[in-house]
């Protein structure tokens, strides 16, 4: 069997304390009229959250949300949650190490933004996308997976969905080097309607646009590569896949693994929502329109969907997409303002990618130092500070509070989109050993980085379109309902 291409690569963290943010600390100690006046009789207006203390922590049970009504919507959960078919195998990392493996991969990416140009770009954007995991972390570190079925009968999977990847793949029989998932491997013998794609087909040609990568028999090959070592290879392929019972795509184009090292999770492999014509939404524009729409649930026990077609609900606010000539893959979007509590925070103009994989929004240093600003000075005063973690410090404890002020925020796309985050958007929980404790859902992107991401954390409960013909990406409150 030939040796995989390693031009065919799915190449997708720093985080410093900047200075800026340092020297507001300081001065907000300092100042003797903080002590909770102002920002006490700033409360309670249409600019804050009203929220009891219960209502961030997730429930125990499976809490199921409609959804979308289209047919080929996917029931959308939280890998770790209670209704999740993942939860039963083995246990789940602590939130705090969910949240470091998060800033792995986002530092992962921010380097691969920083490192991309226009003259590096057909090599940037070679093979098979972003990592679905990183170094140090496990392909479970994203946070939510869908359900979807492959092969004739069709066998189930649970993987996750990534906008950050293009090449869809699960690992298969025979295997040389498998790692431990939910389900049985995918066994290509026993579905007819299985087969390999071969070297001179046009979707082998994109995954290798500068070689080729074949075996002995002309089988089009693939490889999936991450940072930290761990690599998937085997056969491009193309089989049915199943998105309800009544539903599904002839000739899926995807990637079976037939040898994975490193260490990945229980997952049964990775569906891919970006750009090229290799990805899921792609493959699909032809029978539900061009683009995709997800909502994902505020707490762990919720549930959200994943639905393809560019359908928007009524009360969508768009902002246009913004082209990157070197990960032409990849969705950027331009950040323009920041309002908290109500109010406008003078920011400057920042480029963000938008990752269904990444938990908590990174923003260039001097938008984050503004935001951190703006936030701390009207909490200063109400609720105690606690510790946290090097690049999540902005934290408070909760204890004593039955019910909680928390002022708002929203974040202001070109065009005017103004996306007014859900209390679950604001504030992140640290786990159950700190269940009073709660942190500012931001991070810095560092002090040398002009790009940021925009995280699912602040995705949730709005209805997120990637209306890929029209280039925009919208946002609907209350999309889960």
């Amino acid at each position: 069997m030939a040796s995989p291409s390693r031009s065919s690569r799915c190449a997708p963290p720093r985080g410093s304390c900047l200075a800026a943010v340092l020297a507001v600390t300081a001065a907000l100690a300092a100042s003797p009229s903080r002590p909770g006046a102002a920002a006490a009789a700033e409360a309670g207006g249409p600019g804050w959250h009203a929220v009891s203390a219960r209502s961030l922590r997730p429930s125990t049970a499976c809490t199921p949300a409609e959804g979308a009504s289209n047919s080929s919507a996917l029931k959308v959960v939280h890998r770790h949650g209670p209704c999740s078919p993942l939860r039963s195998r083995g246990a789940a990392p602590s939130p705090v190490e969910i949240l470091r493996r998060d800033r792995d991969r986002a530092n992962s990416m921010l380097r691969r933004i920083a490192g991309a140009s226009a003259t590096n770009a057909a090599r940037a954007s070679n093979g098979v996308r972003m990592p679905a995991h990183w170094a140090t972390a496990t392909l479970g570190t994203n946070n939510y997976v869908v359900t979807v079925g492959l092969g004739t009968p069709a066998r189930y999977f649970t993987v996750e969905f990534d906008t950050g990847s293009d090449l869809s793949w699960v690992q298969c029989k025979p295997c040389k080097d498998c790692y431990e998932q939910n389900d049985p491997l995918f066994d290509p013998a026993k579905s007819p309607t299985f087969s390999t794609v071969p070297c001179g087909a046009r979707e082998c040609r994109e995954l290798h646009p500068q070689s080729q990568s074949c075996s002995p028999d002309n089988r089009c090959r693939f490889e999936c590569a991450y940072a930290d070592g761990s690599q998937t290879d085997g056969d491009l392929a193309r089989d049915t896949l199943t998105l309800t019972p009544s539903d599904a795509i002839r000739g899926f184009v995807f990637g079976c693994g037939h040898q994975n090292s490193g260490f990945f999770g229980t997952e049964d492999g990775l569906i891919g929502l970006g750009r090229k014509s290799v990805s899921l939404s792609s493959q699909a524009a032809g029978r539900y329109g061009p683009g995709f729409s997800y909502c994902l649930p505020s707490l762990s026990s919720g549930t959200g969907y994943l639905a393809l077609g560019g359908g928007a609900p009524a009360n969508a606010q768009f902002t246009p997409m913004v082209p990157s000539r070197a990960l032409p893959s990849l969705y950027f979007l331009r950040l323009t303002g920041i309002m908290v509590a109500g109010k406008a925070v003078k920011v400057p103009a920042a480029s963000m990618l938008i990752d269904s994989g990444t938990q908590l929004t990174s923003l260039p240093d001097g938008t984050f130092a503004a935001l951190w600003s703006a936030f701390a000075r009207l909490m200063t005063g109400r609720y105690r500070r606690a510790p946290g973690l090097s690049f999540l410090d902005t934290c408070y404890n909760f204890t004593g509070h039955a019910a909680l002020q928390v002022p708002s925020v929203a974040l202001v796309f070109a065009g005017g989109a103004t996306v007014n985050l859900d209390v679950s958007g604001v504030l992140v929980k640290l786990g159950s050993d700190e269940p009073n404790v709660a942190c500012l859902a931001f991070t810095s992107s560092g002090d040398d980085t002009p790009t940021g991401i925009l995280g699912n954390q602040q995705q949730k409960t709005f209805a997120v379109v990637y209306d890929v013909a029209n280039q925009r990406v919208g946002f609907g409150a209350k999309g889960c309902a």
